[in-house]
């Protein structure tokens, strides 16, 4: 366990060299933040109370959801690209020499980037939409700490999501394609365009069960009070199932892909 908190806290230290493309990223969610806001509150002055939320509750969820952009890597940016390109040109071969688990390697530096990512990044956008509109902040300490245990498991069931999409690469030798309809699907189904509880019928049913629900519209509903009691630990216990889930099948996929490596050129 050593190693992996070492792995996580030399990733922390990492991205958090990367000072101008922090501020970079902080200043483009603060404006997607102020234009989405103003876009739900004429929405939602149109459809009171639509989706359960009324006008603060819709204008927080934009700006907890620009906040949680970057920790859960909706859009990319996280270890992806990295692991891809080494199983694409065959170094991959090196990490399979490693003493450690080639999964817990890449988890434990991706919860390093969204632990950085959720304090460079997502704080100030939050704070700076709550200079400038009402928002609905948790009266209960309890409730802060809810919000961040979901959090950490919105982070643990996008990896999840990522690095199957990853492992796709031993096959493909090029996953781009596949991550391209990945990150449309967690765009999506997430709830980062609009909450899933405003998608009518059917398809608001199937998509609050779908795991990406899990890395946006759980964590943000928490934040909003809207799981309590029993609800709240069968909310949590919804994200820790799909995070169980897809390590699982990411281990299952890594032994067999893994079974016979063929590197590129020999």
């Amino acid at each position: 366990m050593m190693v992996y908190a070492a792995i996580a806290s030399r990733t922390f230290r990492r991205y958090a060299t990367y000072r101008a493309a922090t501020a970079a990223g902080v200043f483009t969610n603060s404006v997607f933040g102020f234009i989405m806001a103003f876009t739900y509150i004429a929405l939602w002055h149109a459809r009171p109370q639509l989706g359960g939320y009324d006008v603060a509750d819709a204008v927080t969820y934009v700006w907890l959801g620009q906040s949680l952009l970057a920790p859960a890597a909706l859009f990319g940016g996280g270890f992806q690209d990295e692991f891809s390109e080494r199983i694409r040109s065959g170094d991959v071969a090196i990490d399979l020499y490693r003493p450690v688990d080639l999964q817990s390697w890449w988890l434990a530096s991706d919860l390093g980037r969204a632990a950085f990512q959720f304090l460079g990044r997502g704080i100030l956008p939050t704070f700076f939409g709550a200079l400038a509109f009402d928002l609905t902040l948790p009266p209960r300490p309890g409730t802060w700490l809810a919000f961040l245990c979901a959090v950490f498991l919105g982070v643990v069931v996008s990896f999840g999501i990522r690095y199957l999409v990853c492992l796709t690469a031993f096959w493909l030798m090029d996953s781009t394609g596949v991550q391209q309809v990945a990150g449309f699907c967690g765009m999506f189904f997430s709830g980062m365009v609009l909450p899933l509880t405003v998608f009518p019928g059917w398809l608001g049913d199937v998509s609050l069960l779908l795991p990406w629900a899990a890395c946006l519209q759980v964590p943000v509903d928490v934040f909003l009070g809207k799981h309590e009691g029993v609800q709240l630990l069968q909310t949590l216990g919804f994200q820790a199932i799909w995070a169980v889930v897809l390590l699982l099948a990411g281990r299952a996929l890594s032994s067999l892909a893994t079974r016979k490596v063929v590197v590129q050129g020999g």
